[in-house]
């Protein structure tokens, strides 16, 4: 008799952006004169750069033709995208990664979820709270956790990080000595969902723990073309001693709008290594040696993943072209200006707000002491307006509310006009 994984049900509830999907359909189908504005899930609204477009229209030419039809692809990703990266993303900014070291994906949500997989599952695990759920999530299914607890309103076994307003939504480092240390570290910067960012010294400070500690970082750089500030890294490569501590996702989703091409990389350099006692499959002699943990991912990616769509690397490939980095550092600019007015206009009328500045997130305080979920259920009935609530993120979410930037910039004025005259019309 089968039996299924069980730790899929210490999950409590369903995930949060299909709880709102359920909540906002329920309404539409009960008003379906209602205009809903949605500024809750983080997907794009502009189309595809003309660069792109270009680079796609190209690789479905040469899927046509006999000598230029691509099949199975390599699973690391092509060079002509690896060379890229690693001269533009990393070189170019002053750090060292192969583009061996660089493995292209379907996306760094699946990446996220899936570099989990190469660690034992009696590892502790760290993550930031509020967070983006996949982390947290996916180490649960895997038995990595304990059981869910309703008073601590979290898992057993996994030490969560307190972002809050008294610490600038900022994780403190654990001090060395703390009874329990973490041994995977999962960072965002910049955040979601708090649209905040460490800056490098912060940063440093977490690549120097997770050396002295022989911890893994792992590192969600998402966001980073959207960082303006000078003292924010673009990537935890800039930290010293980074290569030995730390594996990095990236993602041409909010840069270049790819939400509906799906693809991303995953960092992993040579010089993360661990030392391991196993036995030796082709000698059955127990064997100590380093293991690479390039290597692992190695396998795993060319066991588990066929490669990304060779037509959507060429893609990837033009968002590094002289056009299509103006192109995407335009639609970059475009829901930047969103943010900006959001925040502006939110602090104006009296919300508190966080974020917009290196983010394309706003992370706003409930007004009038409403619960995360009472101040949606409210802006949706009231205001028509849809965003996402901060409890959905972690028990240190709660009173609080994300709103996205990634809408068109009328629908960002007309919601945000929605919103003030919400609270004035509720006397909050």
């Amino acid at each position: 008799m089968y039996r299924v994984n069980e730790n899929y049900l210490k999950l409590p509830g369903s995930y949060l952006f299909s709880t709102i999907a359920k909540k906002v359909a329920a309404y539409c189908e009960e008003h379906p004169e209602a205009k809903i504005i949605r500024l809750g899930i983080g997907d794009v609204t502009l189309p595809l750069c003309p660069a792109v477009i270009k680079a796609l229209h190209s690789a479905v030419d040469e899927m046509g033709k006999a000598e230029t039809f691509r099949g199975y692809g390599p699973e690391n990703g092509y060079a002509f995208l690896r060379d890229k990266m690693a001269k533009m993303d990393y070189e170019d900014r002053g750090c060292h990664i192969d583009p061996d070291e660089i493995f292209i994906s379907d996306g760094a949500k699946s990446d996220s979820g899936n570099i989990q997989e190469i660690f034992g599952t009696d590892n502790c695990v760290a993550v930031c709270d509020p967070v983006y759920p996949v982390y947290l999530d996916t180490n649960v299914m895997a038995g990595r956790t304990g059981e869910y607890s309703r008073e601590k309103e979290g898992f057993d076994g996994v030490v969560y990080l307190p972002c809050t307003e008294e610490n600038g939504f900022s994780p403190a480092v654990p001090a060395d000595d703390a009874p329990v240390k973490p041994d995977i570290i999962y960072i965002c910067s910049p955040n979601n969902p708090t649209g905040t960012v460490l800056t490098k010294e912060q940063l440093q400070a977490w690549v120097d723990y997770a050396n002295r500690n022989g911890a893994v970082i792992i590192y969600d750089a998402a966001y980073a073309a959207y960082i303006t500030e000078p003292d924010v890294p673009h990537t935890i490569y800039e930290c010293e001693g980074a290569r030995t501590c730390a594996v990095e996702l990236r993602s041409f989703s909010k840069n270049a709008g790819f939400t509906g091409l799906r693809l991303g990389a995953c960092v992993v350099p040579h010089d993360l290594k661990r030392e391991v006692t196993y036995i030796d499959p082709q000698t059955g002699e127990k064997v100590t040696r380093n293991v690479e943990l390039h290597s692992l991912w190695t396998r795993r990616h060319g066991t588990k993943f066929n490669g990304a769509p060779y037509i959507v690397q060429r893609a990837g490939e033009a968002v590094y072209s002289e056009e299509g980095q103006r192109e995407t550092k335009e639609q970059v600019a475009y829901y930047m200006r969103n943010a900006a007015y959001i925040r502006e206009n939110l602090a104006a009328a009296g919300f508190t707000v966080y974020g917009g500045v290196n983010a394309p997130y706003i992370w706003l305080k409930t007004p009038g002491d409403l619960t995360s979920w009472e101040f949606f259920d409210r802006l949706l009935a009231e205001a028509n307006v849809v965003g996402t609530p901060g409890s959905g993120f972690g028990p240190h979410g709660e009173h609080f509310f994300r709103l996205t930037a990634f809408g068109t910039y009328e629908n960002t004025t007309a919601a945000v006009g929605r919103m003030i005259e919400w609270k004035k019309k509720a006397g909050i």
